[in-house]
């Protein structure tokens, strides 16, 4: 096929990358660990980890594993927000030869029984905040070993030890469970993460036999449209995905100089495949990231980017616009600040504008998913400008927009955007049947979004196929309408969705958050009758507080159609 898009790459970014230099994600993960063993890997509430630390904790962990008996490639879940915990128990999981399976601390009994079960896991590696939601489920699970971890853990000896007493008994963030430490159930072996750490510590790391076709990660789907999917993906994958990356970002980082010098804000959830990737990719550099637990406590978000400067800041539209919300925020030092990149969800044109108005940094939209380790397009990190796209193909991936019966659209046409690539997942586990509807005959992932393509390969996403709005026989896309709708003087973020119609089948209900408290339902019509067409205007407008976000902070649609919305 042909790829007009190669011809738009930013100068010295590859056609391709090559994730056969290395043998495994293991490989990477190790030269890391030797080469930068003195530098700083994170720094999380003022407590540093360097790598040759990561290096040491992560093999004593991964010995520990090994001594429980687990058979290579068995799955590993890890419930843990963004501390050093985490890196410490991904590359554990990696390095012992087993497959890790990320799990959002969030999640409810339900959707944690779920998950375990359908992954079959054999161990987790769990936060103490979150253990009385495992003890409802674990005898229904696989689980036979848990480790759990204060969040204080690895934070220092001193001010670790408060950290977990004030989570503990001044906040009362950790409700009771009956996880005995050390103690039998069943089975079971429970133990504390530090007294693993101290036991792994006189075992031998034993290297795995992983190969780049072996899994590293079941990285589960967020389960908008029924239970959710685990998505297989192999070290191949990861390492595809962190190489792609890098070669795209490399032009906006090269006024940095020596990227071990990066400072990577990681606030978005690190179980969710946007921040996993960047992080691995940090990892690659042999920089450092600053761990975020709380990116919603804006205000101490704010602090923290103010100690020192930050070169890479990922983030979702919502977190780029309660970042501007905050004055404070207004006032920090962008000079270091080299690539803002957007993605998990559409970017607004309205938070672009303020963004680069504040920062001085264009905000780079990308796109990609859970089944593509969140790499897929992006907008070139040297743009002036936001696009309004999702950008162009990145190394080694082809996109195509296809009709219903898999046949490639011509530039300017509406279909389903498809993607093929080293980056993108060999299936859905124990999937057989959605793994093959995934597919085209070519090889191609049907992705679910709608698209255009233009002629020089820059793509615009009209729309998921089950958020589009039929109104009177014309399709109408939300993101489109929100798009709009943002840069209305005094709205701060908005959702729109379809409701029954008698006469037009549907008709367009949009919900506004203010951030101009005087804005009235008038002003909004009035724009939106300057701004779109008839059958595109919304119908009904309400006003809200909040909008309903998942963890990382994507709006849902779907909490927005229940009757008591409408």
């Amino acid at each position: 096929m042909t790829r007009p898009w190669l011809a738009q790459y930013p100068e010295g970014v590859p056609h391709d990358v090559a994730p056969e230099r290395y043998r495994s994600l293991t490989a990477l993960l190790e030269e890391s660990f030797k080469q930068h063993a003195r530098q700083p890997v994170c720094v999380c509430m003022e407590s540093w980890m360097n790598y040759g630390e990561l290096d040491e904790l992560s093999a004593a962990l991964g010995a520990w594993l090994q001594a429980r008996g687990l058979v290579p490639g068995a799955r590993v879940a890890v419930m843990l927000p963004n501390v050093p915990q985490f890196l410490i128990a991904m590359a554990a999981i990696v390095r012992a030869g087993y497959t890790v399976v990320n799990v959002n601390p969030l999640y409810t009994a339900r959707e944690l029984e779920h998950q375990l079960k359908d992954s079959g896991a054999q161990a987790i590696v769990i936060l103490e905040n979150f253990a009385h939601t495992l003890q409802e489920v674990i005898d229904q699970t696989s689980v036979e070993h848990v480790v759990v971890s204060g969040l204080g853990d690895q934070l220092g000896f001193w001010r670790g030890r408060w950290i977990t007493f004030a989570v503990r008994h001044l906040a009362r963030m950790v409700p009771a469970y009956k996880l005995p430490i050390d103690g039998p159930l069943g089975a079971r072996t429970i133990v504390d993460f530090r007294q693993a750490l101290a036991r792994g510590a006189d075992m031998h790391l034993k290297p795995g036999a992983q190969t780049l076709d072996s899994v590293a990660f079941l990285q589960y789907t967020g389960g908008t449209t029924g239970l959710s999917k685990g998505a297989v993906l192999t070290h191949r994958n990861i390492i595809a995905a962190i190489l792609q990356a890098e070669a795209w970002f490399q032009p906006a980082l090269r006024r940095v100089g020596d990227l071990r010098a990066v400072n990577g804000i990681a606030a978005l959830p690190l179980y969710h495949i946007f921040a996993l990737t960047l992080s691995l990719l940090t990892i690659r550099w042999g920089a450092h990231m600053t761990l975020v637990p709380n990116p919603r406590d804006v205000p101490r978000l704010v602090d923290t980017l103010k100690r020192r400067p930050f070169h890479l800041l990922p983030a979702v539209n919502t977190l780029f616009n309660a970042l501007l919300q905050n004055p404070q925020f207004r006032q920090l030092d962008f000079s270091s600040l080299a690539l803002s990149q957007a993605g998990g969800m559409a970017a607004s044109e309205g938070t672009a504008r303020q963004w680069k108005a504040v920062t001085g940094c264009t905000m780079v939209e990308g796109w990609g998913m859970s089944e593509t380790c969140a790499i897929g397009t992006n907008n070139p990190v040297t743009a002036e400008h936001f696009s309004g796209t999702i950008g162009l193909p990145l190394p080694g991936i082809d996109i195509a927009i296809k009709d219903e019966e898999g046949r490639n659209l011509a530039p300017g046409e509406a279909g389903e955007i498809c993607i093929k690539g080293p980056n993108v997942m060999t299936g859905y586990y124990n999937q057989a049947e959605e793994t093959a509807q995934a597919f085209t005959s070519d090889g191609f992932m049907r992705t679910g979004d709608v698209g255009v393509m233009d002629a020089q390969g820059f793509t615009r996403i009209v729309d998921r196929k089950k958020d589009m709005i039929l109104v009177s026989g014309f399709n109408v896309f939300p993101s489109e309408l929100e798009n709009v709708i943002s840069l209305c003087p005094g709205v701060l973020e908005c959702a729109a969705i379809g409701i029954a119609d008698d006469k037009q089948g549907e008709a367009v209900k949009v919900f506004v958050v203010r951030s101009d408290p005087a804005l009235r339902e008038e002003d909004v019509t009035r724009y939106c009758e300057q701004n779109l067409t008839g059958y595109k205007r919304p119908k009904l407008i309400e006003f809200r507080d909040e909008l309903p976000k998942s963890n990382v902070g994507k709006i849902l649609r779907r909490a927005l159609r229940t009757p008591a919305a409408h």
